[in-house]
């Protein structure tokens, strides 16, 4: 079992920045899919930004040009670079990996982002 572990949550103001981290208890190595998703109350989790082990790159429409994805395999750690928050960002955000033989999705415990005055 992987296990995933998010980190940087937390409050910010409107237009401000967080930087989330998750870290990996095992090498990820081969294919795989490494994302982050988010989810507000009252709504369904939704898709914030993914990546293949090729380094293709995906993010949901309502955060394109604000977050960015990106990996430290060395470190088995993948990060999300949020800019320009908006109070709609708040959720909790999630650490997704898709991986292995067959293919299984893991996910971190969460961690809350909270924009806000």
């Amino acid at each position: 079992q992987v296990q995933l572990v998010e980190s940087g949550g937390g409050l910010v103001q409107p237009g401000g920045s967080l930087r989330l981290s998750c870290a990996a208890s095992a090498s990820i190595f081969g294919n795989n899919i490494r994302a982050w998703y988010r989810q507000a109350p009252g709504k369904e989790r939704e898709l914030v930004a993914a990546m293949t082990s090729t380094g293709s790159t995906n993010y949901g429409d309502s955060v394109k040009g604000r977050f960015t994805i990106s990996r430290d395999n060395a470190n088995n750690k993948v990060y999300l670079e949020m800019n320009s928050l908006k109070p709609e960002d708040t959720a909790v955000y999630y650490c997704n990996l898709n991986y292995g033989y067959p293919p299984r999705q893991y996910w971190g415990q969460g961690t809350q982002v909270t924009v806000s005055l």
